[in-house]
């Protein structure tokens, strides 16, 4: 249960983020929405980032929507009326599509700018028992609605060189959002992705990143695999793609971590 105020409720708004592209948010978005779905879990993925990963993770066609989360943001149509079935048991999704490129710039002038997405979900934040917001690359003003709309954040980091690179930037950025937008925003969990057990960096990137966050990093490590990489392409989550698979086996993993913290 989260606790906002006097205000107690079921749901868990979380925003899954890192200004690095290319380091698993959508994957991660998709996948353990789907495998909280499994779960038994009523989850909604809002894709907020205008590359529409998710969106397409799922199988959803961003370019047969006349509507997408932007008609919501700067349109003021409701969250209810862009829902939409994902074909996956308790997962459901507010799309996004190429309209929403141009939110950036239309909500620097916006009444409310930062608080646009928090407004738009709570009518229905309390008909899911996860909400997961895929955000852009990018620290603008569609990220920093989604840490005002969030709970907690979940930031995914590549087994990778330069893992650490940026994080100190992100990490400010969540203080000033709960100094200033979010008081009850905080870090849920990192989880450490594109892991390649051959080699020794992966394990050193690893350790580097406990080192700094502690228990914040999730036990789960998200390997490396083709099949994980492919799934997207074939808009599915790997549950759907290779069930028995280790990325399947390992995001499974994930959501249940991320059951227990919740």
């Amino acid at each position: 249960m989260t606790q906002i105020g006097s205000e107690v409720r079921g749901s868990l708004v979380l925003a899954v983020a890192n200004q690095k592209g290319g380091v698993g948010k959508s994957t991660t978005a998709v996948n353990l929405a789907a495998t909280l779905g499994e779960a038994g879990r009523k989850v909604l993925v809002v894709d907020l980032d205008p590359q529409g990963n998710a969106t397409s993770g799922f199988g959803l066609n961003r370019n047969q929507r006349e509507r997408c989360v932007y008609s919501a943001l700067l349109e003021g149509v409701p969250a209810e009326e862009l829902i939409e079935s994902v074909g996956i048991e308790h997962v459901f999704a507010i799309p996004a599509t190429i309209q929403l490129a141009g939110a950036e710039i239309e909500l620097v002038s916006a009444m409310s700018r930062e608080n646009r997405l928090k407004s738009v979900l709570e009518p229905v934040v309390g008909d899911f028992d996860f909400v997961i917001i895929d955000c852009p690359p990018s620290l603008g003003l569609l990220t920093i609605n989604a840490f005002t709309a969030a709970d907690g954040l979940l930031i995914p980091i590549q087994c990778e060189y330069y893992a650490l690179e940026g994080l100190s930037k992100l990490l400010d950025t969540v203080r000033l959002v709960r100094s200033h937008l979010n008081p009850r925003l905080e870090v849920f969990g990192v989880v450490m992705t594109m892991h390649d057990s051959r080699t020794r960096l992966s394990q050193q990137v690893v350790g580097e990143v406990r080192d700094f966050l502690g228990d914040k990093v999730f036990s789960t490590v998200i390997p490396r695999t083709v099949r994980l990489s492919e799934a997207p392409s074939f808009g599915q989550p790997v549950t759907l793609y290779e069930p028995g698979g280790k990325g399947a086996a390992a995001y499974r993993e994930l959501a249940k971590e991320v059951l227990a913290r919740a």
